[in-house]
């Protein structure tokens, strides 16, 4: 276990891992960035071409940019940089389990992104969208025994991430994960602001993708899970209506922002 551990801290001490994860967390900006976007267009009306605003219909607006096969090869180098960084942060980082879990949470989130980038470069398919995946994944969940409880209890914990980055925004938490003191007042400031606006729109969208996996809980139906594409296009539909889903957009393009400072200003 010593000698995994030992690995795992030479791994992370790389040169080339921090310039390149430096480089996924910049990527990681553009896919919150196109998201908002896409989820901007559908808040007023512009529609979204046809993709969905999730990281399926991200990667596939970058693919089709010029160049675009390039920048989906440095997308898929930048985000496995990430999962190497976080699985040894997993394995040899610090002693608190909270953070060890999260560590181990983000190298799951970011292998998925890096399965949908190498997708789409080998096969020319980004796979399934996050509305059929949470679909197809809350379905799997309902056949097992205790089905809808254990759906109900991953709606919980999803709305428990929610409610914890709208936390860690409003009490500007994430600024302990920036290198603060190199950063001029003026950039420190606009951080805060970058990084609160995006972490409560975050909350806010895990939460409601929470809620729609307890009502599939309580229903016993699958079919009420929503990926994020159907979570941002239901905030259209409350009462507040597309306002409600501008504003969550704005500060999806807002975090893109902040994912700059943390590329630069990372503790890595």
């Amino acid at each position: 276990m010593n000698k995994v551990k030992g690995a795992a801290r030479e791994v992370a001490n790389s040169p080339a891992l921090d310039r390149l994860a430096r480089l996924g967390l910049a990527c990681r900006g553009v896919l919150y960035g196109l998201i908002g976007f896409l989820a901007l267009r559908i808040a007023f009306g512009g529609g979204s071409g046809g993709k969905e605003a999730d990281k399926t219909g991200a990667v596939q607006v970058v693919a089709e940019q010029p160049f675009g096969t390039v920048l989906v090869w440095l997308m898929a180098a930048g985000f496995s940089a990430l999962i190497l960084w976080q699985l040894s942060e997993a394995v040899a980082g610090s002693r608190r389990v909270k953070e060890r879990v999260e560590a181990a949470a983000h190298t799951v989130v970011y292998g998925l992104v890096v399965a949908t980038l190498l997708g789409l470069l080998l096969r020319d398919d980004a796979g399934s969208s996050t509305d059929e995946s949470s679909r197809d994944l809350t379905g799997g969940l309902m056949g097992l025994p205790g089905g809808p409880l254990l759906v109900g209890l991953a709606g919980l914990g999803v709305i428990a991430l929610g409610v914890l980055w709208v936390y860690k925004g409003w009490r500007r938490r994430f600024l302990e994960d920036l290198r603060t003191g190199e950063m001029s007042p003026g950039e420190r400031r606009l951080a805060e602001r970058l990084g609160t606006a995006g972490y409560l729109a975050r909350g806010v969208v895990a939460v409601a993708a929470g809620v729609f996996l307890l009502r599939a809980a309580v229903a016993y139906d699958p079919d009420r899970a929503k990926g994020v594409d159907a979570t941002l296009r239901a905030l259209a539909e409350t009462p507040a209506g597309p306002w409600l889903l501008g504003a969550v957009a704005a500060g999806l393009l807002l975090f893109a922002v902040y994912c700059l400072f943390e590329a630069r200003r990372h503790r890595l």
